[in-house]
């Protein structure tokens, strides 16, 4: 395995150029991880948001009953197949090019039921006497929820939800089931022209490492700015 390492660095990366598979990869990965990430923000913060109201609403339980129905079936069956079934079931007719895109659309709708559930505990560990508070300033209950809720909801639920962010970013690897070039599915063409495993998987797993590290790094740094600005 060790044998000629410097050789098999030389075919992994600079035979053919194959330093731009990675490259290519890696950008196709960040791309369907920042979409999935941002939608996955937005259905999960829709969610919990509907929730938390339909339990003061008893109108709204219909709602309730439709989240409820989402999260259970997303949280009770694998990535991998809910890829799948977007990929050759709803989106069966879509063309190739598009498949990044179907792959970053099922990797949200997969992190907005977990991420709705860290934005409801979020919100539901706020005292109920802020909610009062916004509609004794006569604030609706939207304008409460936005501009007095949510604020103080997201810095409790900071570290859950950059942990969601690391979770998914790495789930990402099994986009190649679709036939999508990403980072993992990079190392694997250049493994399968070289037959030297090694050097493809270590150096993506670098990658990942790094990547999550520094993801780590800045949602960290967010998290001091936040503690310095409750202590001002």
């Amino acid at each position: 395995m060790f044998n000629d390492l410097p050789g098999q660095i030389y075919k992994t990366l600079f035979v053919d150029n194959r330093w731009m598979l990675f490259v290519d990869g890696l950008l196709t990965t960040l791309m369907i991880a920042g979409i999935a990430i941002v939608l996955g923000v937005v259905i999960g913060s829709l969610v919990a948001i509907a929730k938390v109201n339909a339990l003061r609403n008893k109108k709204l339980k219909w709602l309730s009953v439709i989240c409820e129905i989402y999260t259970t079936v997303i949280r009770g069956t694998p990535v991998v197949v809910q890829l799948l079934i977007m990929y050759y079931v709803i989106f069966a007719a879509a063309p190739p090019e598009l498949a990044p895109y179907v792959a970053a659309f099922a990797f949200g709708i997969n992190s907005g039921a977990y991420v709705s559930e860290i934005v409801r505990a979020g919100i539901m560990s706020i005292d109920k006497g802020q909610m009062e508070a916004g509609r004794s300033l006569g604030l609706s209950n939207s304008m409460t929820m936005k501009s007095i809720i949510l604020p103080q909801a997201i810095k409790n639920i900071l570290p859950a939800l950059g942990n969601e962010f690391i979770i998914l970013f790495k789930e990402t690897s099994i986009v190649g089931y679709v036939a999508v070039t990403d980072l993992t599915r990079a190392a694997e063409l250049i493994r399968s022209r070289t037959f030297q495993p090694f050097v493809p998987l270590i150096f993506i797993a670098l990658i990942y490492l790094g990547i999550v590290m520094l993801i780590s790094w800045g949602l960290k740094k967010l998290e001091k700015k936040l503690a310095q600005s409750d202590a001002r």
